[in-house]
């Protein structure tokens, strides 16, 4: 224990004025289970910091050979350790100056035990959420209906949002907005897709009774679908499609009615025609496509945004599947996959298939110039790799 005449001989050694410190002195000494490693620090945004003041929790996500992500109730954050020249140390109970400043009279010396030490921090930095792994793994097993052998006999997993939440790299809030835009139903208390043949026999039936009751698509009524439909397939199912292809709204007189989003029907039709075939003659297909829509909608090029290009070098122009959550999720294995399918890209061509990978306040434009060279090719600016592509 250190006495204050010993204090003043060190501080007398060290050429330090003690009238310009405070009169309080922390003498450290280490305790007997101090060692490194024993803790680690965590860096917080001061949002971050509020939720854990709050009684909120935050969640450490990822498997064995998975980088580790932190997430919040709404949020994803990726952690790298960032090391620093000097060394950390943990004192409980330690007093900072500010305190110490409320209370000029305490305590002439404190003797603290240093409880541990690092030499470095966990730094988070705000990412995408990991949400490919969502859809593969309710892919394994898709939902052919109630009829279905498959279903009956498969070995697949089912997830519960509670596995969901523990085998995704992704915030609560995420995952459950991104059941939504994958239409994942639940049924018997798991997560499902259906399969996209028994989505369209779904969608097939809705759309021909749409088009035999003469109903404007922006006023479908639940009940009647489900009074009409309810022997065809489970009512459950029949509502899940309504919802996966329309906005559901009550009337003044509290009937459910849904206005269907007719580009999400084309788009999905458009899927069904391209699926089968490697290439499809543009021509042609626009003819078919129209053909197999709903009456009074209009089948446009533009509603293929991420699932389908055209091929305007070939003659005559065909078209083909390429679906944007069929791409890698990683940047660089996106771009790769991309500049190996098409060597070079219109900006207008590409947006749909890296949209997804802008960042917070990113733009399409800054990941094209970290990714790829730009040249202009018959007046028309195009993107190419910036390195080889084997």
């Amino acid at each position: 224990m250190r006495s204050r005449a010993e204090v003043d001989a060190t501080l007398q050694t060290a050429k330090l004025n003690p009238a310009e410190l405070l009169p309080t002195v922390h003498c450290l000494s280490f305790g007997p289970q101090a060692g490194a490693g024993e803790c680690c620090l965590l860096q917080l945004e001061p949002g971050l910091c509020a939720e854990l003041e709050a009684g909120h929790s935050l969640v450490i996500r990822g498997e064995k050979d998975e980088q580790a992500v932190l997430c919040s109730k709404d949020k994803t954050y990726d952690m790298k350790i960032a090391d620093t020249s000097n060394m950390l140390l943990f004192i409980p109970g330690c007093k900072t100056p500010e305190q110490l400043n409320d209370n000029q009279a305490s305590c002439n010396i404190i003797h603290s035990q240093i409880a541990g030490f690092a030499n470095n921090y966990w730094e988070l930095r705000r990412c995408r959420p990991k949400l490919k792994k969502l859809r593969k793994l309710l892919m394994e097993d898709p939902y052919e209906g109630p009829d279905s052998q498959k279903d009956q006999t498969s070995t697949f997993s089912k997830y519960t949002t509670e596995d969901l939440l523990s085998l995704i790299q992704a915030s609560e809030e995420e995952i459950l907005h991104q059941l939504q835009v994958i239409d994942a139903c639940k049924i018997e208390g798991y997560w499902r897709i259906l399969e996209f043949d028994y989505e369209m026999k779904l969608l097939n039936h809705v759309t021909q009774l749409i088009e035999s009751e003469s109903w404007p698509l922006s006023k479908v009524p639940l009940r009647t679908c489900l009074e009409e439909l309810g022997s065809l397939e489970p009512t459950d199912m029949i509502e899940h499609i309504l919802l996966s292809y329309g906005r559901k709204y009550v009337d003044d007189a509290g009937e459910v009615y849904f206005e269907m989003h007719e580009d999400k029907i084309c788009r999905s039709i458009a899927q069904m025609l391209l699926q089968n075939a490697v290439k499809f003659n543009l021509s042609e297909f626009q003819e078919v496509w129209q053909q197999s829509v709903p009456e009074g909608v209009t089948a446009r090029l533009d509603q293929l945004k991420g699932l389908a290009l055209v091929d305007k070098s070939s003659r005559p122009e065909t078209i083909f599947l390429l679906k944007v959550e069929d791409l890698p999720e990683d940047n660089q294995d996106r771009f790769n996959s991309l500049f190996s399918i098409r060597e070079k890209w219109t900006e207008e061509d590409i947006t749909p298939y890296i949209q997804d990978l802008c960042a917070e306040k990113q733009t399409v434009g800054a990941l094209l110039t970290k990714y790829a060279r730009s040249s202009m090719q018959n007046g028309v600016r195009v993107y190419n790799s910036r390195r080889p592509i084997s």
